[in-house]
């Protein structure tokens, strides 16, 4: 009688979904097919509905790769003993949130808005988003003001950066916080009406996204599979692979560690967003 074989482990990957589903959709599906390629293993994109979701998903072990913003990157991390941060985008060792605002309100600092607060409104992206909520109420409250008590109303969290920006041009809400790439990428491509919606204020830089592997990839897939993906993502280069780079917005991937995110888990603590 022939011995029925076990199958073999299928790599699940996912992301936050910090943008439209159709961009993500397209990201990852390049994405799965490269590295499918490069690892001799099945690669299978999972999306996810939202931040906590991707967070969940790895934590139950349904991720064995995902592409986290900073803070869910540390939760997965906390949550996932043994998961490491392998790789980030270049920019990502120097990332920035970007405000932007209605023109009208003639803002150019985060300091302009505390004497007006009572009579303006504010959009984050997803609560558990890094560029798009916690760095910018970190440095709101730096700037004195407490989002929660000093505006017209509690902020909103639109779910992803660019309906933040869509959110104040169309008049929905007079600031909005988000990802500097989702927002340059908005001004390249022509789609911000510069009479209803500008960029007032740039924070400091921080660590960002990152790849983050489950720590038993090597016992799952074979001894040295961890160092093999992280060479996989390292070597993406725009003569081969610009459409994948394109939509993850980097000209490259390089090396990263669980490390470089110690102060985004302190900035995190300290507001009480993670215990």
């Amino acid at each position: 009688m022939a011995c029925s074989s076990e199958p073999e482990p299928v790599l699940k990957v996912g992301g936050i979904p910090d943008q439209d589903t159709a961009r993500l959709a397209r990201r990852y599906q390049s994405f799965a097919d490269y590295l499918g390629k490069e690892l001799g293993v099945e690669v299978e994109y999972v999306p996810s509905a939202d931040y906590a979701a991707v967070v969940t998903a790895f934590r139950q072990g349904e991720l064995q790769l995902a592409f986290f913003g900073a803070l869910t990157g540390v939760q997965a991390r906390i949550q996932n003993p043994g998961a490491v941060a392998i790789a980030q985008r270049e920019g990502d060792a120097e990332f920035h949130t970007k405000f932007v605002a209605r023109p009208e309100l003639g803002l150019t600092s985060l300091e302009d808005i505390k004497p007006q607060a009572t009579e303006l409104t504010i959009t984050f992206g997803s609560e558990s988003s890094t560029s798009g909520h916690l760095m910018p109420r970190y440095y709101l409250a730096e700037a004195g003001i407490n989002p929660d008590e000093d505006f017209r109303a509690p902020p909103s969290f639109s779910g992803s950066h660019d309906k933040t920006w869509q959110l104040v041009q169309s008049g929905s809400y007079d600031i909005g916080a988000l990802s500097e790439s989702v927002w340059d990428r908005a001004l390249s491509d022509g789609k911000v009406d510069p009479d209803a919606a500008v960029e007032f204020h740039i924070t400091p830089a921080y660590f960002d996204y990152n790849w983050t592997a489950q720590g038993d990839l090597d016992q799952v897939y074979g001894s040295g599979f961890t160092a093999k993906l992280q060479t996989a993502l390292l070597k993406l280069n725009p003569q081969e692979h610009v459409e994948i780079l394109e939509l993850f917005s980097t000209d490259r991937f390089i090396e990263t560690n669980n490390a470089n995110y110690r102060t985004i888990e302190d900035v995190a603590r300290g507001l009480d967003m993670i215990r």
